[in-house]
């Protein structure tokens, strides 16, 4: 078993999250809209932080989602990169 992150995450989470993208990648779909569907919109965060109904475990939980999405988008981001380049050797 992996232990979780620094920040909590267990790496393995974040990896298979990001495979999952990046094989739809691999059958066509557009990387643009691949990170659309990963990121959480910026704007979308700060409705729900500053939502006054949302109470504070709610708002940690929005933190933790977005910081578990960034990590996926890096790694989709990194598998993509690598996956350009070797098409490019070919």
């Amino acid at each position: 078993m992996t232990p979780p992150s620094g920040d909590g995450f267990d790496p393995i989470e974040v990896q298979r999250e990001a495979a999952m993208f990046y094989g739809m990648f691999l059958r066509g779909a557009s990387p643009e809209d691949l990170r659309r569907d990963i990121a959480i919109p910026p704007a979308m965060v700060r409705k729900w932080m500053s939502h006054p109904l949302y109470d504070g475990q709610f708002r940690e939980n929005v933190r933790r989602i977005y910081r578990f999405r960034k990590q996926v988008l890096a790694v989709f981001d990194e598998l993509v990169d690598k996956e350009r380049l070797r098409e490019r050797i070919q």
